[in-house]
């Protein structure tokens, strides 16, 4: 699957999240430094939106019911959840960021 370019490094706060759509689907973008992380923007849990949460060391945390989530897998890190969400495939060229919808292996 193609790369998307989905918006600017700088759109992205450090150590902050946004939601984005590829390809009609919702993904949260994590940035911490130099590095961005992409993840399924619905929580497995709640069904709400990850990109409205919070970023806590290597983990993105659902507002609704604190739910956290490993920016690399997609593993919960803590309860209630217990699905891991998808993680996707980041390319940064120069100032952009692309996503694939391709899930990490």
């Amino acid at each position: 699957m193609t790369s998307v370019k989905v918006c600017k490094l700088d759109d992205i706060p450090d150590d902050g999240v946004i939601g984005v759509e590829v390809e009609g689907t919702p993904v949260a973008l994590v940035r911490r430094g130099d590095e961005v992380f992409a993840l399924h923007d619905v929580c497995s849990h709640a069904e709400v939106k990850l990109s409205e949460g919070e970023v806590y060391d290597n983990s993105l945390e659902c507002w609704l019911h604190g739910s956290c989530f490993d920016l690399r897998t997609g593993k919960p890190t803590g309860p209630p959840a217990i699905k891991p969400v998808p993680v996707y495939q980041v390319k940064i060229d120069g100032d952009d960021v692309f996503v694939s919808l391709s899930k990490e292996s």
